[in-house]
């Protein structure tokens, strides 16, 4: 039957048929889930039900094709206080229900089908599918293992032609944590727009915060992406942005017009927004201190196994380590499984050289332990 993904086997694979025998059997301990709710970690329900309370009783609807200019304008505050800050007013923000609606968005602001988008290689699963309900093409560039999955300049050269329309960049990235903390000399040269995915920049790691790629590259258009999923935990309230930079301003109105077509934003979330900055950082700093324990932890307990190469990420909230001497990494994933517990294989996040395991920072503190415990073992 014609349509999107009619091509795409979505039968469950061997690694999930595996872990629901498993857990069937007696459960594992599971070092994959980015899921903040499901790890205790909930926002304040105080600060959520007083920023909510004043919306019932002035509740109208007055839709804005960029969004309400409270929540711009948080936003906008939020950006300021960055290190180092980033300069924006309430019309370069544009309001989104999410991160992967704002990428829908600017895959048709900027790309027609038959053109392309530059993306990393080894990435979350998600640039795929939104460029299929396009009909983009996707081409790869390369990240440097060797020196902490740093972009490859050449690669990124290589891969564009003249139907190249943009570049996806995820900072902190996913998995790997790498963080682009300079300008990147293969970007100012290809002089395209950049589409920069930057929801986990509370996490910073092994530097001291992560800067907006905005600033390293004010030269080009580059559209940044958040929300309040990963910053504030709330990926049920359902609201991100996209943030443009004064080269990109150019593109605004189409952008506009995008953001009418669906006007995707609920208006509560768009309302208690501000009240979720204003009262959400004791939070954020408490589930920042959470993955950065978690990590401490893991690096301590991974040190100097024999077949455990993992190396301190500059941010987010994930390990990506090396496993050497298992050439097959669902082979690996299963064997884990049958010790009591559950990784990502790196070939989830694409085609990753070497053998990998994913490993999510995120989990309560006591499973986490006790599941980094047990994979170590297993690998002796």
């Amino acid at each position: 039957m014609p349509g999107v993904f009619d091509e795409l086997d979505l039968s469950p694979n061997e690694l999930e048929l595996a872990r629901q025998r498993r857990l069937a059997a007696g459960g594992y301990v599971d070092l994959t889930s980015s899921n903040p709710t499901e790890q205790g970690l909930l926002f304040p329900p105080d600060v959520l039900q007083g920023a909510a309370a004043g919306f019932w009783e002035s509740r109208r609807y007055r839709p804005d094709s960029r969004g309400a200019h409270a929540a711009r304008a948080a936003v906008v505050a939020y950006y300021a206080g960055r290190t180092p800050p980033l300069a924006l007013g309430p019309d370069d923000v544009f309001l989104t229900a999410s991160t992967s609606e704002a990428y829908a968005l600017l895959f048709a602001l900027l790309a027609d089908p038959g053109d392309n988008l530059l993306a990393p290689r080894v990435t979350y699963p998600l640039f795929d599918y939104l460029a299929a309900l396009r009909n983009v093409e996707l081409r790869s560039y390369d990240l440097l293992e060797e020196e902490g999955w740093r972009i490859d300049g050449r690669s990124l050269l290589a891969a564009a032609d003249a139907r190249t329309r943009g570049v996806l960049l995820v900072s902190p990235h996913n998995p790997t944590g790498a963080v682009v903390t300079e300008p990147v000399a293969a970007l100012s040269a290809l002089g395209l727009p950049v589409i920069c995915d930057e929801v986990f920049a509370p996490f910073a790691y092994a530097i001291p915060a992560v800067p907006p790629l905005a600033v390293l590259h004010p030269e080009l258009p580059v559209f940044t992406l958040n929300g309040i999923s990963k910053l504030f935990a709330l990926p049920d309230l359902k609201l991100g942005w996209v943030a443009l930079n004064r080269p990109a301003r150019a593109l605004a109105p189409r952008l506009e017009l995008l953001n009418d077509t669906f006007l995707g934003a609920n208006s509560l979330s768009q309302h208690m927004l501000p009240a979720l900055f204003a009262g959400g950082a004791g939070f954020v700093a408490g589930m920042v201190g959470r993955v950065r324990a978690n990590l401490d932890l893991a690096l301590a307990r991974l040190a100097g196994h024999p077949r455990i190469a993992a190396g301190p990420p500059q941010g987010g909230y994930y390990l990506f380590p090396a496993v050497r001497g298992w050439p097959d990494e669902e082979a690996l994933a299963l064997h884990l499984l049958d010790h009591g517990v559950l990784a990502h294989p790196g070939y989830f996040y694409g085609d990753v050289p070497g053998t990998h395991l994913m490993l999510s920072a995120l989990t309560a503190p006591e499973p986490f332990a006790a599941g980094i415990a047990r994979l170590a073992d297993a690998l002796i």
